[in-house]
């Protein structure tokens, strides 16, 4: 599937902001599942300073400062992105063959993803996730089945709700009131594949949504998404959202990727002054029709 993808962010100030200090992580990943064919950063007002990285998890992030006084900040990520569905092995390891083998202490490939099983700023083990995860991961249980079976009992024991919590709300908080959004739900489950010893890491990035039957679709009323990836030795890393209760296939378009949402925020800064602010956000993300062959 071929996908152009504009995601606006808009900060509005109570009063000019002096200096302010930005970091995004809006460019999508290069997979052998997804290719970027275009990619554009629009900042009004223009940066004095700009600059592209690659960051600990390989991500692409994107440096800006600006110098001169604003009372509003407008930052447009333009992607044209092809994705392709991620095969599945047929076969998984017994879950907790997978949590030995990334214990160990020599460096092996399954011990580096191994990293991914610690505490993370927005993700602590604790013996109530643990409790939770581990119904589904019975002794030599495959992971893949361990995996399909946990995001299903969450998209099931928990309610899809925006006005639930915020960024800042604990996950102790969300795992009690049973209600949360995309970025609680990645985090809950993160929460439990760790507690059991498994690897876990967060990915942020964006879904297609399809309009009601008979309804246009929206422009603009799509929203950032997140999901999981869990690691399977001799596979490697693999998708489950358990917000749609799937295993992301060709309408999930993969940003970034780190320990949670800490590490890929789309847009994070410091600023001077401003006296309050407000946030609009716009995800729009179009099927494009492919290009005729020649």
């Amino acid at each position: 599937m071929l996908y152009q993808v504009t995601h606006r962010t808009t900060y509005r100030y109570g009063s000019d902001v002096a200096v302010s200090h930005h970091l995004a992580h809006l460019h999508p990943r290069e997979l052998r599942t997804q290719k970027v064919t275009g990619y554009t950063l629009t900042v009004d007002p223009i940066p004095v300073v700009e600059d592209e990285r690659v960051d600990y998890f390989g991500n692409g992030a994107s440096y800006f400062s600006i110098r001169s006084p604003h009372d509003r900040l407008i930052v447009t990520a333009r992607s044209e992105v092809r994705v392709s569905s991620t095969p599945l092995p047929e076969r998984t390891p017994a879950w907790q063959q997978i949590r030995d083998s990334c214990a160990s202490d020599r460096l092996t490939e399954d011990s580096a993803a191994g990293e991914f099983r610690f505490d993370s700023p927005y993700v602590t083990r604790k013996p109530d996730y643990l409790d939770y995860a581990a119904a589904s991961f019975p002794r030599d249980r495959p992971l893949l089945e361990g995996v399909r079976d946990f995001i299903t009992r969450i998209f099931r024991d928990f309610k899809f709700d925006p006005r639930a919590t915020t960024v800042a709300t604990p996950l102790d908080e969300v795992f009690k009131k049973r209600r949360g959004v995309c970025q609680d739900f990645a985090h809950l489950a993160i929460a439990g594949l760790r507690s059991i010893g498994l690897p876990a890491r967060y990915v942020s990035g964006y879904l297609e949504t399809l309009p009601p039957p008979g309804k246009a679709r929206l422009v603009g009323a799509d929203a950032s998404h997140a999901w999981v990836a869990v690691w399977c030795p001799g596979h490697g890393w693999i998708d489950a959202d358990p917000t749609n209760n799937l295993l992301p296939g060709d309408r999930h378009i993969t940003v970034a990727w780190g320990r949670d949402f800490s590490d890929v925020s789309p847009l994070r800064g410091v600023v001077v002054g401003g006296g309050g602010s407000s946030l609009a956000v716009s995800v729009d993300v179009a099927r494009q029709p492919e290009p005729a062959a020649l």
